[in-house]
């Protein structure tokens, strides 16, 4: 009997610890309040140095900063670098200096909320240099397109670069079906000649608009006659594949050609997924991830309807911008794909640079998150023409950074 009432009292004072123990979160709009012990650190006195897993030691320094939030960055034949930023400029740093004045013709976009906000619009995206840009000099932007005070939508533009400025700047495509236009929308041409828009908004299941899909374009912005859903009835034609998240990474595999794009999970289950014609890579029906205020987001994380992701995280780690490493400056990390952090585990102030090994076929072996210690915001990581990795701090006061390695 002693026993017995021994054991019920253990069971009550681990209930009631229990009770008192967890802390109540607070919710805005279903989604917890993030907290803050960590957020908008200043970016560190650079240069810094750092000891990587692969033995690869690196410096990390300064290209240039004063940047307003950059999303995207892309090289020019000379050496410059194109930089977007979500407010709706687009800048261009050349010798290692920022011009102080936007370039001229981009877009009018519509931007709201700061980066990391619930709801954010994001405002000029992504940046894309045509196949043959040496020959037409043609740049392709994505942005939110305002439809009406309330709406947006996401959309694709097209100029020349005449040195200078854009000109002769149009939209080539303009998204249906996208809720708000909140969603984000990378771009990136194919081996195969074609522009692969990642396209984020509501019901990524619907084939009857383009929220939630990958899309195929032609570089004018029609569409392919070859795209999986041609002709097939309630489907919009510019679909290449479906059920996809908020997607803010895309590349193009150097070896196969195949397009690789990663998209964030609610609270986990960000994903990188290889991508086939006509495929469902299953949001909101499958995902690893959890819902924000707790329970799993689906009662079996994939089945054989869907397409399953080659890597997943979680906890999430807000994934961004991708690229495959091809270079031999950092020859420890060649074959190595490097996915940018804007936050982990829901915890501003987390952000970092992730690299990913794989095997021969591509089969993940192990991971490394970078730059931890400089708590920013990772939006984009490019492989530059002197084979050194580049990346953007998505902050107020943003910047280029450089990694190399220390000799």
């Amino acid at each position: 009997m002693k026993m017995k009432w021994t054991v019920a009292l253990i069971a009550i004072f681990l209930a009631s610890w229990i009770g008192v123990a967890q802390q109540t979160v607070p919710f805005q709009g279903n989604i917890p309040v993030a907290p803050t012990g960590l957020a908008n650190r200043p970016l560190p006195k650079l240069p810094m140095e750092f000891d990587t897993g692969e033995g690869q030691r690196i410096r990390v320094s300064v290209v240039a900063r004063g940047l307003t939030f950059p999303w995207s960055m892309t090289f020019l034949p000379d050496g410059s670098m194109l930089v977007t930023e979500r407010t709706g400029k687009l800048r261009i740093i050349r010798n290692g200096a920022l011009d102080p004045q936007p370039i001229a013709g981009v877009p009018a976009s519509r931007y709201a909320g700061r980066s990391g906000d619930p709801g954010a619009v994001h405002g000029l995206m992504d940046i894309a240099l045509h196949p043959q840009f040496a020959q037409n000099q043609l740049v392709y932007l994505s942005y939110t397109k305002s439809l009406d005070a309330n709406r947006g939508t996401n959309a694709v533009a097209r100029g020349r670069w005449d040195g200078k400025a854009l000109t002769d700047v149009r939209d080539i495509f303009v998204a249906q079906g996208t809720g708000n236009g909140l969603g984000a929308a990378r771009i990136a041409f194919g081996r195969d000649g074609m522009l692969y828009m990642t396209n984020g908004g509501n019901d990524p299941q619907d084939p009857k608009n383009h929220g939630g899909k990958l899309l195929r374009l032609r570089d004018d912005g029609t569409v392919p006659p070859d795209n999986p859903f041609v002709g097939r009835e309630g489907y919009k034609p510019e679909i290449f594949s479906m059920g996809h998240r908020t997607s803010l990474g895309l590349a193009i595999h150097p070896g196969t050609g195949e397009v690789w794009q990663n998209e964030n999970g609610p609270n986990g289950g960000d994903e990188i997924n290889i991508i086939r014609a006509g495929r469902n890579y299953g949001w909101p029906i499958v995902s690893f991830g959890r819902t924000y205020p707790g329970p799993w987001q689906a009662e079996r994380p994939t089945h054989e309807k869907f397409e399953t992701p080659v890597v997943f995280w979680m906890p999430s780690i807000a994934v961004s911008g991708m690229t495959f490493y091809t270079g031999s400056k950092l020859s420890k990390w060649k074959g190595d794909v490097f996915v940018g952090s804007l936050r982990t585990g829901e915890i501003p102030g987390t952000g970092h640079l992730e690299r990913i090994l794989f095997n021969e076929k591509m089969e993940e072996l192990r991971r490394e998150s970078l730059l931890v210690e400089l708590r920013q915001r990772i939006r984009d990581v490019r492989q530059g023409p002197d084979e050194l990795l580049y990346v953007l701090t998505d902050a107020e006061d943003g910047a280029v950074l450089k990694i190399e390695p220390v000799q």
